[in-house]
């Protein structure tokens, strides 16, 4: 397993081998996002690993990399695409519908992106940023599990930013709405009595988040964020809530940025496993996350 993880970073550092000839938008938080988009006709190169750890019983960790690409096609309107990768290690641990057992898998290629920004208000411009987001994701591994799973969601975000001191200090809010088919492949040999529905579900999700960010030396920034995150499920009704929060550290350069981002579960809600002890929501979430976002401007 230590080769895959070796394997996540250096797909993670090789963001850092590209060079770039201008500064474009920088991600100052490493969950909720600003509502700057880069300029016509400039290029912008994400690489984005968060790794998820720890569901109170037994062990588990998985990583998530994203290498996304962005263009300007105006001043106002940005369009991206991208690709996922996903590694899953867990063991002595199994919970109904989601982990079969134990797992030790990847990093293998798990999903694909296609989406656009839309800047409806520049927030150094018009004192007030505004802009909305579209994704459309599509995946065939089970982000909990690494099993074969068919998942088709489309999301869209309404993004604000506001700059206070000249900038110095930097505020921003999210609100979000996604729909999600999803399609579980059967898996022979599961443990007696474990259930893995193989009928399509449909979910609804809804999350909102805000942030600040303050520059306290030239290029760096110390931030803080959380996001609240609701999902309803075809049969259940409202199956979870989840409220993560805590602090970013932001490096931006000419030629390239970099995020990271500690965030730990403060309190949830929802469906529970049969061995769960906390009161947090440990079936689809974490106790933690940590993530380290690299961008490339050129």
């Amino acid at each position: 397993m230590r080769v895959r993880y070796m394997a996540c970073g250096v797909l993670l550092g090789a963001g850092l081998l590209l060079s770039a000839v201008c500064r474009a938008d920088e991600n100052l938080l490493g969950y909720v996002a600003g509502a700057e988009v880069i300029p016509q006709g400039g290029w912008e190169l994400y690489n984005i690993t968060t790794m998820r750890n720890d569901k109170d019983a037994g062990s588990y960790r998985a990583f998530d990399n994203e290498i996304e690409l962005e263009y300007g096609v105006s001043n106002r309107f940005n369009v991206f695409g991208g690709i996922s990768l996903l590694s899953v290690d867990t063991s002595g641990l199994s919970i109904d519908g989601y982990l079969p057992g134990n797992e030790d898998v990847g990093p293998d290629l798990s999903g694909v992106e296609l989406g656009a920004k839309l800047n409806l208000l520049r927030p150094a411009a018009d004192d007030f940023g505004l802009s909305l987001r579209f994704g459309l994701d599509y995946s065939w591994l089970d982000r909990h599990s690494g099993e074969d799973k068919d998942t088709a969601s489309f999301e869209v975000d309404l993004i604000g930013q506001k700059y206070f001191l000249d900038g110095q200090l930097v505020w921003v809010g999210n609100l979000g709405l996604e729909s999600t088919y999803a399609d579980r492949a059967p898996i022979d040999d599961l443990p007696e009595g474990f259930d893995w529905p193989t009928d399509p579900e449909m979910e609804i999700e809804i999350k909102t988040g805000m942030g600040l960010s303050y520059r306290f030396v030239p290029n760096w920034y110390v931030g803080a964020e959380t996001i609240y995150e609701t999902e309803f499920e075809t049969e259940v009704g409202q199956e979870r809530w989840s409220v993560f929060a805590g602090p970013s550290l932001h490096y931006g350069s000419a030629r390239w940025w970099a995020t990271l981002t500690y965030f730990p579960q403060i309190k949830g809600g929802g469906e529970v496993y049969i061995d769960q002890t906390s009161d947090l929501h440990l079936i689809e979430k974490t106790k933690e996350e940590v993530r380290l976002k690299i961008g490339v401007n050129f």
